[in-house]
């Protein structure tokens, strides 16, 4: 792989201000990357600069990446200041946590909005974009998303229901958006991180006083940039849990068993074969010994 395999590519990158986002935008950046970044802070511009300091280009889009309005700016502006758009990684995120009875609909609609439909909006205005020059071409075009979800899709920790069900949808978005848009060249992928930052403070703790901080954002931006990398031509509609030097390849969900009923299923029989295979694993054996099977 080359020292700068995104040399002459403009990325997208949201939710760049600090965390993981400021994180994969540096990495990009000394990838060779031309960047649009966003966030909805002024300390956006703090970002810019590290990244021209660089000797990277860069441009800022201070706004709000659930409205729509904002989503087609980030991609306008790709196109006005670098000419073109190559890759999206959308990272914008927020928490909300409470448990789901004390849980405020403003609070589910909040981190849907972010997380959720703001990566939709993304997703959209840059695919109808990469369609659109591909139908023009005559061919498939580069296009790479690179989407963050989250563990908590798969775990639904007991007080964060509105950002577990918001990253399953990111996952869902992702994989419908890697088949319904490979036609004309899209690569989208899903990364799952596990790092130290503001907004996961109070998950992991403090980073550790000496050494390497295995959870630092630092260790998943390289992921990031491969995903978007020429190289990746092949990597599509995959689920990547990263962190420190480990990187987890999730499968998607897949039949685990098959029940049948003996004509058409009564209470009985649902019970007696389906509720005797869902029965947790450590109840199935406690019975075992009771019973001495």
């Amino acid at each position: 792989m080359t020292v700068r395999p995104l040399h002459g590519r403009t990325a997208i990158v949201t939710g760049a201000s600090e965390g993981l986002g400021r994180a994969e935008a540096l990495a990009l950046a000394r990838a060779g990357a031309d960047l649009v970044i966003n966030a909805r802070g002024e300390r956006l511009h703090d970002v810019a600069d590290e990244i021209r300091r660089l000797g990277g280009s860069v441009v800022t889009c201070v706004g709000d990446i659930g409205e729509q309005a904002t989503a087609d700016r980030l991609v306008a502006l790709a196109i006005e200041r670098f000419g073109r758009l190559d890759v999206l990684v959308n990272n914008a995120g927020i928490i909300r946590d409470r448990m789901v009875f004390t849980m405020s609909a403003a609070e589910w609609d909040e981190v849907v909005r972010v997380n959720l439909r703001g990566t939709f909006l993304t997703t959209r205005a840059a695919t109808d974009h990469w369609r659109r020059l591909a139908k023009a071409s005559g061919g498939p075009v580069y296009a790479r998303i690179v989407n963050t979800a989250s563990e908590a899709y798969a775990s639904g920790p007991p007080g964060a229901a509105n950002y577990a069900a918001s990253k399953a949808g990111v996952v869902a978005l992702t994989m419908s958006t890697a088949r319904g848009c490979a036609s004309f060249g899209l690569r989208a992928n899903a990364i799952c991180p596990r790092a130290r930052t503001a907004m996961t403070g109070g998950v992991f703790g403090p980073a550790p006083a000496d050494g390497t901080d295995p959870l630092s954002a630092e260790h998943v931006a390289p992921l990031v940039v491969y995903l978007a990398s020429p190289v990746a031509e092949h990597v599509t509609g995959r689920v990547l849990v990263a962190y420190g030097d480990r990187i987890d390849v999730m499968t998607a969900p897949a039949v685990a068993a098959s029940l049948r009923s003996q004509s058409r299923w009564d209470q009985d029989e649902l019970h007696a074969v389906l509720g005797a295979h869902l029965v947790e694993p450590s109840s199935r054996a406690a019975s075992a010994v009771a019973t001495g099977d």
